[in-house]
C-alpha cells in the first residue's frame, strides 16, 4: 500500500497537520494494512487493531519523541511504527532484518523502552520521569499499559511509587477485557464495575464542586470527606482505587473516539502529579473474525484475510494450542503436553494444573475443561504462580506449571527460595524453549537450561520428539522433587503416540547410535539434527555416536566416563546459550571427574547459541546460522575428529 493518508505521514508532525475529518479515514487505512500484512507475516493481530485510535490519539496530543511513550509489552505498537517514519519497511515486519514486532531502542528514536514482558511500563516510565526532573528537563512521560498487564505485581509497585512521589506521569490503561485470554481476577471485576459508571469524572467533579460552594461550611467538609474512608465519595466514585494509590483518575474513555481521546489526554497532561486514564477499546476491531475470537488473533501466524484461517495449520504463533491441525499435521508440543496432562489428571487426583493468563496458549484448557476444580489461571503473575504451586504442593498436591520459558525469568526468586529449598514437588512445564522465530530477542526461550539446573535439587528435561515429553511429564510429577521438563514451539514430529506413559530413569541418557571417532551428545531439539549430522559424517568414512542426553541435571556422569575415555572426541549441541547450559554441565562432570579437556585430553566442542541477542528470524535459518543444523554439527564434528588426529598424526583434512 503506497497511496492514500497514511503515505503522507513521515513523522507525527504530519499527523498533527492531519485535519480532524480525515482521522477516521486514516484509522480505517491503518487497520487495512495491518491486516494484510499480518496475514502475510505472522503477528500479534488483535490487540494492534484495538489501539489504532489510541495511537493515533496519543501522537497529536504528544510531542514524540521528545514526549516519552513507553508502551508495555509492546504487542500494539504497529500503529505506532507505522505513524513513526517506519511505513516504508512495514512490510518487513518480523522477518529476518526487518522491522521487529515489539519496540526496539536501535530501530527508531521514538521506540523508548524495549519491551516484551508485561507490566514493566509504569515502573520504566517513573524511572524516565524521575531522571527529566532530575536534569531539570522539561517533557511528558506516557505509559500505555493494557488491562492484563495491569494484574501484574510490578505494576502496582510502580503505581504505589508513582502516587509517593507524586511524579508527572500520565499512565493509559488500554482496557479490553482480553490478554492472552480473558483478564481474571479482582482487578478484572474492579474494571468491569468502572466500565459502568462512564459519568464518573463528571460526578466527581462535580459533587466536589457542589460541596466546596456550600457557604462557611463547604470547605471543612470537603476536606473531611478527603478523609474518611468509609465518606459517601466512596461508594460513588468507583475510582478510588487509583486515587487512594495517589493518581488521578479520568475516564473510562471509549477508545475508539478520536476526538474525546485527545480531549481527556489534554485534560491528563494538565494535571499535576500522576494521572491514570481509563480507555475502553476493542480488541481486533475492524476484522471481524479476530473480534469474533480475539484469544485466537492475539498473535497469528499468516492467515487468509477473507476466511481468516490459518495458511499454516498445526504452526501457528501464540494461538490456541488445541485447534485442529489437519489430517496431513502431526501435533503440536504444546498440544502433547496438554494431552499427556490430561492423561495424569486422569490417573492421580493429586495433579493440578496452574498458568498465568494463558491456558490456551500453554495447552492447559483441556485439563480446565475435565477438571475445572484443579485448575487455576492466576492472571500475568508468574512470581505468584511458583509461590501459589508451592503452597498447593505443601498441602500434598503435584502442580504442574505451564508458562513460557521466557516468562518463567520473571520467577527465579520464587522457584529457588519458594520451590527449591523446600524440596516441594512442583513441575515446571516450559513451553517455547529454545529459539521462537518472529518474536525475537525477548522471547526466545534460551536461558533456562542455566538458570533452573544450578537451582538445589532441580531435575531439568528435554525430550527429543513429542513422545518422550509424555514420558517426561510423567517423571516429573512421580519424582516427588522440583523438575522441569523444557520443550520446543511448534510441530511435532507425527510419531504414533505412545499407549502407556511410562518412567524413564533420572539421570540416565540414551545411546541412539554408536561409533568409535566421535560423540555428538545431544539434548531435545538438537537430537534429531545431530542423527542427520552423523548419517552425513559416515559418508565421510567418520563413525559417530549419537546420544540423546535426556537430562541437563543431572547429567550422566557415568556415560560421559565412558564416552571420554573411550572415544576421547565429543561434541555437545543445545539450543540454549553456551554460559551455564548443557555443554557447560559436561564439561563441569568431565573435569569434576578429573579428566583432562583440550590437547592431550578429552577434544570437547559445545555447539550452543552466541552469547549477544539472538535477533528475530525464522528458527531454520537461525539455527543454520549458529552451525546448530545438520551441516554444522557434523562440521563441528569433523572439526573436533581432526584436531585430535592433527595432534597424532598430523592434519586430516575431511569437507562436509
Amino acid at each position: 500500500m503506497t497511496g492514500g493518508l497514511l503515505a503522507s505521514i513521515r513523522s507525527p508532525e504530519d499527523l498533527k497537520a492531519l485535519p480532524s475529518d480525515r482521522l477516521p479515514a486514516l484509522a480505517a487505512e491503518i487497520r487495512s494494512l495491518i491486516i494484510e500484512t499480518v496475514s502475510r507475516t505472522g503477528g500479534h493481530l488483535a490487540p494492534n487493531l484495538g489501539v489504532v485510535e489510541l495511537s493515533i490519539a496519543l501522537h497529536r496530543v504528544f510531542q514524540s519523541p521528545r514526549d516519552r511513550i513507553i508502551w508495555d509489552v509492546g504487542h500494539q505498537t504497529y500503529t505506532h511504527k507505522l505513524l513513526t517514519g517506519r511505513l516504508d519497511r512495514f512490510h518487513t515486519l518480523r522477518q529476518e532484518g526487518g522491522l521487529s514486532g515489539f519496540p526496539r531502542r536501535d530501530e527508531s528514536p521514538h521506540d523508548v523502552f524495549e519491551t516484551g514482558h508485561s507490566s514493566t511500563s509504569i515502573s520504566a516510565a517513573l524511572g524516565i520521569a524521575e531522571a527529566r526532573d532530575i536534569k531539570g528537563e522539561d517533557f511528558e512521560v506516557v505509559a500505555v499499559i493494557g488491562d492484563g498487564a495491569l494484574t501484574g505485581g510490578q505494576a502496582f509497585e510502580a503505581l504505589n511509587n508513582a502516587g509517593d512521589r507524586k511524579t508527572d506521569l500520565i499512565v493509559v490503561l488500554n482496557d479490553n477485557e482480553l490478554s492472552y485470554g480473558p483478564t481474571v481476577g479482582g482487578l478484572a471485576s474492579y474494571l468491569a464495575r468502572l466500565r459502568t459508571h462512564p459519568a464518573y469524572s463528571r460526578v466527581r467533579h462535580g459533587l466536589e464542586t457542589f460541596v466546596q460552594r456550600i457557604p462557611l461550611v463547604g470547605p471543612p467538609l470537603h476536606q473531611l470527606g478527603r478523609r474518611l474512608k468509609g465518606g459517601v465519595k466512596y461508594l460513588v466514585l468507583p475510582g478510588m482505587l487509583f486515587e487512594e494509590l495517589g493518581l488521578t483518575y479520568l475516564g473510562p474513555v471509549d477508545g475508539h473516539n478520536i476526538p474525546l481521546l485527545e480531549e481527556v489526554l489534554r485534560q491528563g497532561r494538565r494535571i499535576k502529579g500522576p494521572v491514570l486514564v481509563h480507555v475502553l477499546t476493542k480488541k481486533g476491531k475492524g476484522f471481524p473474525p479476530a473480534e469474533a475470537d480475539p484469544d485466537r488473533f492475539h498473535g497469528t501466524g499468516p492467515f487468509d484475510v477473507a476466511t481468516g484461517e490459518s495458511r499454516e495449520p498445526g504452526a501457528g504463533f501464540r494461538g490456541p494450542s488445541t485447534s485442529v491441525n489437519g489430517p496431513s499435521q502431526p501435533a503440536t508440543y504444546t498440544q502433547v503436553f496438554g494431552e499427556s496432562l490430561l492423561r495424569l489428571g486422569e490417573r492421580d487426583e493429586r495433579v493440578v494444573a496452574i498458568t498465568a493468563a494463558m491456558a490456551s496458549s500453554t495447552g492447559v484448557a483441556a485439563f480446565a475443561r475435565r477438571f475445572p476444580d484443579r485448575w487455576f489461571d492466576v492472571g500475568i503473575c508468574e512470581q505468584h504462580a511458583v509461590t501459589f504451586a508451592a503452597g498447593l504442593a505443601v498441602e500434598g498436591f503435584r502442580p504442574v506449571v505451564a508458562i513460557y520459558s521466557t516468562f518463567l525469568q520473571r520467577a527465579y526468586d520464587q522457584i529457588l527460595h519458594d520451590v527449591c529449598l523446600q524440596g516441594l514437588p512442583v513441575t515446571f512445564a516450559l513451553d517455547r524453549s529454545g529459539l521462537v522465530g518472529a518474536d525475537g530477542p525477548t522471547h526466545h526461550g534460551v536461558y533456562d537450561l542455566a538458570y533452573l539446573r544450578m537451582m538445589p535439587g532441580m531435575t531439568v528435561m528435554a525430550p527429543r520428539d513429542e513422545n518422550e515429553l509424555g514420558h517426561m511429564l510423567l517423571t516429573a510429577v512421580s519424582l516427588g522433587r522440583p523438575a522441569a521438563v523444557r520443550y520446543p514451539r511448534g510441530l511435532g514430529s507425527g510419531r504414533t503416540p505412545p499407549e502407556e506413559l511410562r518412567e524413564l530413569p533420572v539421570g540416565k541418557a540414551e545411546v541412539l547410535r554408536e561409533g568409535g571417532d566421535v560423540a555428538i551428545v545431544a539434548i531435545g531439539s538438537m537430537v534429531e539434527p545431530s542423527l542427520a549430522a552423523a548419517r552425513k559424517l559416515e559418508r565421510l568414512g567418520i563413525r559417530a555416536t549419537v546420544v540423546n542426553a535426556r537430562f541437563a541435571a543431572p547429567v550422566d556422569d557415568e556415560l560421559l566416563g565412558m564416552l571420554a575415555d573411550d572415544i576421547g572426541a565429543i561434541v555437545t549441541v543445545e539450543e540454549h546459550v553456551a554460559s551455564g547450559g548443557f555443554g557447560a554441565a559436561v564439561a563441569e562432570a568431565l573435569t569434576d571427574s578429573r579428566r583432562r579437556l583440550g590437547p592431550g585430553g578429552v577434544r570437547l566442542r559445545r555447539l550452543a547459541l552466541p552469547p549477544d541477542p539472538v535477533q528475530h528470524g525464522k528458527v531454520e535459518c537461525l539455527l543454520a546460522r549458529f552451525g546448530l543444523d545438520a551441516e554444522g554439527i557434523a562440521r563441528a564434528a569433523v572439526e573436533v575428529v581432526e584436531a585430535r588426529e592433527g595432534a597424532a598424526e598430523g592434519p586430516v583434512v575431511r569437507r562436509v
